[in-house]
Parts: structure tokens; sequence; C-alpha cells
């Protein structure tokens, strides 16, 4: 018997409407995926974050108020996707701001004045490391003599004769990509039997006694104008948003800048959802379609165009993430990592290429993946230690990467030991009622008067910007402030009444951040104790991981010299904050130094200098990679940090 459907509406805010048939009894968010309508569900769907909320404009839902739904907002419509079982047919309405984290894309041209300093301190650093700008690509002009009668040699072999005369190898080690292949006839034409070509040389700068080769990538008409740009892609996959940078392999400039959200989130925040997910029917395709198709490829489109170039101009991509992104991007399953004795597909891929990944870019475009060194520590954090640059410092280094996931590493020019802790996705806005990812209209930054209980916020965007929901950097400067002010205890309670807090009718307290008048969404921007008990569990995975660490090597903390925090969760936090809410060790300040995004950084790093890239994968091969699930001490460790800032007083006391 035919399962019994009913037709689903969604009126997308600022959008096209989006129709699919739902069965009887399947939830609002299953239908919406099915669609390919990207709800936000950073909780996966279990009911827990309240971020898949719409508003049912006709027709029967079942189900009924929550703690994040309230009688009266229930009465006006509001509803949670994921607990709304379909029944009936129905129109919903869905909020433009609930699909932003994939939507708005961003793109800037030439890059921001910021990341043109921090790309150029890099620089700096590579050549100081003797690593010049070595793509292992470049421009040969080269001019062929007219065909004549009597002699029929093909465009490719006279081609092929002309550059084995010009680099002065034999012609079995030159090859031609089927893309270049397509374009020599009229290329050659339209120029008087001139070329521009798009060379990539294989082996040199490597190994000594590797073979050496040519490909011939590309081929452009002699008087092309302007030049060709031998372009290359940096990517930075996270678990909750993708960057890129576009760069001139040639001249090494930036040419353009971007991110956007990653569309795998409504399958989850957290890694562990979905690599549950990936294991459902369909489901690993369904996350590597999410990531590249809806999410990177679009982001390379626009970023060309923005550049003034073709996709296919980039010849080269560089790629760090996170060991189940990593797998996710390539279509690998990643399920043995989460069950014990957590063994990932692969550490280290080897070259790919664009074509075998839907990219986009040019089809034979070098794709090149930083090295994992654990099951919970990818290559964004090889890529990460080698931007920090602590493998060469003599003195003991912490680097702490804030992200969806908690990735830290220790050490030095001898050593360095690397962990992931289970942080949650609070960092970046998940599991936080208000919570968003460092975007227009996010509060980045908070101060709080003590007499008054009145907040001063920085949001995110233009000057007029008004408050959409909170980030990383905000969340750590609001609850430091709430703690400072005595409005909460060292449990996330609230013991203080006012004007600015609310309680609702399960009793449950909040600070209000934004009042709806103020606010762009029209909606109150509430910090809940619920959503300060998540970011305390999610801090206290932080500051035990860096005790476990210390008390596996047998330091004390005062051994650390230097303390790199990265991320992306606003525009650097505030480490005073930090440090009294009990995240970060108790150190003078002077000791710490925010680095942005490390991991982009490091895959910059691989995309300009091959050296770059192998020195990455011997400071993975080199890591310690420590399982603090198996640790016997960190349990005890995590649950002494639950705490603001800790159960141990003495750690904290006369913090700066």
């Amino acid at each position: 018997m035919e399962e019994k459907k009913c037709n689903v509406l969604f009126r997308v805010e600022g959008g096209e409407d989006v129709s699919v048939f739902a069965f009887l009894g399947e939830s609002l968010l299953d239908a919406a995926r099915r669609a390919n309508l990207a709800l936000d569900a950073p909780c996966a769907g279990n009911g827990s974050c309240g971020k898949c909320r719409v508003k049912l404009l006709a027709g029967t839902v079942k189900s009924g108020p929550d703690r994040h739904v309230s009688p009266r907002e229930f009465a006006e419509g509001q509803r949670l996707a994921c607990t709304s079982l379909v029944i009936s047919d129905i129109e919903v309405q869905v909020s433009g701001t609930a699909l932003a984290y994939r939507d708005r894309i961003k793109v800037s041209g030439r890059g921001a004045a910021r990341e043109r300093n921090i790309f150029r301190a890099l620089q700096k650093n590579l050549r100081e490391m003797g690593l010049e700008r070595d793509s292992g690509l470049e421009l040969a002009a080269v001019k062929l003599e007219d065909p004549k009668n009597g002699d029929p040699t093909a465009d490719r072999e006279r081609l092929l004769r002309k550059i084995a005369a010009q680099t002065g190898l034999a012609r079995e080690d030159i090859g031609f990509s089927l893309h270049a292949l397509r374009r020599i006839p009229q290329a050659l034409r339209q120029a008087d039997f001139s070329l521009l070509c798009v060379l990539r040389r294989e082996g040199a700068g490597r190994e000594e006694g590797s073979k050496t080769g040519i490909t011939v990538m590309d081929v452009f008409p002699g008087n092309a104008s302007p030049p060709p740009v031998i372009a290359g892609l940096a990517i930075d996959i996270g678990t909750t948003t993708v960057s890129a940078l576009m760069a001139d392999l040639l001249s090494g400039e930036i040419l353009t800048t971007g991110s956007a959200g990653n569309g795998q989130i409504r399958y989850g925040a957290d890694v562990i959802s979905r690599i549950i997910e990936s294991t459902r029917p369909g489901g690993l395709e369904r996350l590597r379609s999410a990531v590249t198709e809806e999410c990177v490829a679009p982001l390379i489109r626009d970023m060309s165009e923005t550049a003034g170039l073709r996709p296919e101009n980039i010849y080269r991509i560089a790629v760090a993430a996170n060991t189940t992104m990593t797998h996710l991007f390539m279509g690998v399953s990643p399920e043995y990592l989460r069950l014990e004795p957590y063994v990932p597909a692969f550490f280290e891929s080897g070259p790919l290429k664009s074509a075998g990944l839907n990219l986009g870019a040019h089809p034979d475009a070098d794709v090149l993946i930083a090295p994992a060194i654990g099951s919970y520590v990818g290559g964004d954090i090889s890529a990460g230690v080698f931007a920090s640059m602590i493998f060469k410092k003599e003195t003991l280094s912490l680097f702490v990467d804030l992200g969806t996931n908690g990735e830290l590493a220790l050490g030095n020019s001898e050593f360095i030991m690397s962990c992931a802790c289970s942080a949650g996705p609070a960092f970046e806005g998940g599991d936080i009622s208000c919570g968003m990812r460092a975007t227009d209209g996010a509060i980045e930054a908070c101060r709080v008067n003590k007499g008054t209980l009145e907040p001063v916020i920085t949001v995110v965007g233009a000057m007029d910007q008004k408050p959409i929901g909170i980030c990383g950097s905000g969340l750590i400067d609001l609850i430091g402030e709430l703690f400072r002010c005595g409005i909460i205890n060292a449990k996330g309670k609230f013991i203080k009444e006012g004007k600015r807090i609310r309680r609702d009718e399960w009793g449950m307290a909040g600070y209000v951040a934004a009042f709806a008048e103020d606010t762009a969404g029209g909606r109150d921007v509430v910090l809940s104790e619920p959503d300060i008990d998540n970011f305390i569990r999610a801090k206290g995975a932080i500051f035990s991981a860096i005790r476990t660490m210390l008390a596996v090597l047998d330091f004390d903390v005062g051994a650390i010299e230097d303390v790199y925090v990265a991320g992306g969760i606003g525009g650097g936090i505030n480490m005073q904050q930090a440090i009294r809410i009990g995240m970060l060790p108790n150190l003078p300040l002077k000791k710490y130094r925010y680095i942005g995004n490390s991991s982009m950084h490091g895959a910059f790093a691989m995309l300009t200098a091959r050296r770059a890239g192998e020195m990455i994968s011997g400071i993975s091969r080199g890591m310690t990679y420590l399982e603090l699930s198996s640790h016997p001490g960190y349990m005890d460790e995590f649950v002494a940090a639950c705490f603001l800032p800790h159960t141990n007083g003495a750690l904290f006391e006369q913090a700066e």
C-alpha cells in the first residue's frame, strides 16, 4: 500500500518558494533536507538547539510548545522543524537568516587590509626560512613555424618538439592535459602560431634523484591581453565555515578572499552527527555534495568572477581541514573514526585532481590535502602548527585552535604533542540559542556596567548593523562580564535580578544582550542558563585538555612561554576574559597572541611553496597524538574545569 504523502510549501524570506512532498508523520526538517533546503540544525534534529525555527502559515503539524517555543510564540505559529511532524498539506515560512550560513557567500576584492597584512607576514616568514615561491607552475612563451604543405606534423608534436628544445627535456618527459589538447588548434591560429603555455614541472625542487618532467596544462594565444593569470586557491574547510583565498602564483599577490557556511551543518553541528549521517543510505554522497557542489564550487565561481578570471585559471589548490571534513570532502567513509580504536581511512591522500572532486577549477589542477595527525586532529592543525612556527622554537609553546572542534598542540623544535577535545560547536555559535558564526549581525565584544547591568556591545558589520546573535568571541566576553559583575555564580546560575534578567515559564533565567526593538531579527538576543552551561562545558574541555597534556609531559603551566590562539571565532578574543572564565591558563597576557585562521595560513604556504607542503607533511608525521577519550585522568580534569573559573581557585589567583 502506498504511503500517504502531503504537500509542504516552504516560503523563504528573500528567496524562492520550495515545494516538496512529505510522508505522513515525517518531520519538517527531514522534508526540508530532501528538498535541499538547508535549514540550520546544529543539534542534528534532536530538538535541543532551537535553530530550525519556522512559522506555520497554513495546515496542521503535530508538535507542541517547548523551552525553545513559548506558548505565546506557539500561538503565533512558531514551530521547530525537527519536532514538527507533517499530518496534512501545509505552508510554512522560513526566515532568511535561517539560511544565512549557506546562502550568504562573502567575497572581498583583492583582500581586505587585515588579510593582506597577515599573508605578507607569512610570506616574510617563508622567505626567512628559505621557502621562496615555488608552486611548480610557470608561463612560457612558445613560437612555432607556420605549417607548410608537405609537412603533416600535428600541432601537438610540433609544440612538443619546441618545448623540449626550450627546456632541455626529453620528449617522453613532457605531457599534455586533455584540456590543453582541446585548446591548441584554435589558440595557435589566433596569434600567428605563437602560444603562452601554462607548464607544471613535476619533481622539480623535490628530493634529489626524483624524475623531472613537464605537463602542459593550458595554452593561450601568444597575443593574449592581458596575459593569463596562473591562479591558486587555499581552502580551509571548517565544520561550520569554509574560507578560501585566491592568489596569483607567479607574483604572490592575493587576488580575493571569500567564505561561506558549510552546507553540512543541516546534518548536525558536530563531526559525530555527520559521521552517523554518512552511514545512512545515500548519506555519504549527501554530505560530500553539501560541502563541494553546494559550498566550495559556488565559492570558486564567485571568487573567480571577482578576480576577473575563469575558474579554469585555477591550476593548484591546497586544502586544510579536520580529519572528518577531509574524508567527507573526498567522499571517503569516516565511519570508523567514531568507533574504537578510532581508525581513519587515511592520514595522507597524495595529490588529487580537481575534476575528480567536482570543484569546477582546471580539471587537472592538483588538489593538495594537508595530512592529518590522528582521528580527531587533522590537516588543519598540521597546517596551523606550521603557520604558528612553534616547530622552530626552542621554548615551550601552546597552540589552541578554537573552532567547532577544540584542537591543541604543545611542544617546541624537539617534540610536539597534539590532542582534540570534545568542546562541541559552542565557539562558533552551535548549541547556543542566540549563537551564530562571526558574520554580519554577530555580537563580537561586550562590556557590562557592574552597577546598572547594562551592556555595551560591538557588532560585526557596518556601523549601523543591528545585532542578530552572538559569536564565539562575544560569548567569551559576555560570560566573563556576567561573572565579573556577580550576575552569575561559579556554576553559571543567575544570582541577580534586573530588567535585563528574564525568567521563562520553566524558571530558566537569561540575560538580554539586546532587546527585540534593537535587533535585526525582531527577537530578543538572550543568553540563557542552558547556553551558559553548554559554554562552560566547552571551555572546560579546552582547559582540561591543556592540563592533561602538561601532566603527561610532566610540565608545569609556568613552562609555557608562548600561547597561540587560532580560529575564526570573531575579530580576536579578549584573552583576559578567556582567563577569567577558566578557558585558558593564568599566564601573563604578553604571552598570548591571536593568530586568526592559521589553517588557512598553512594551506596558503602549501599552495605557494612545494617545500612548505613537504615540511607540513614532516610535522604531521613527527607529532605525538594523545587520545584524550582513553586517558585515565582526563575526565577528572574535565569535571573540575566545568566551573567559573575552576574548582581549584588557586589556578587563577591574581589573574590579570
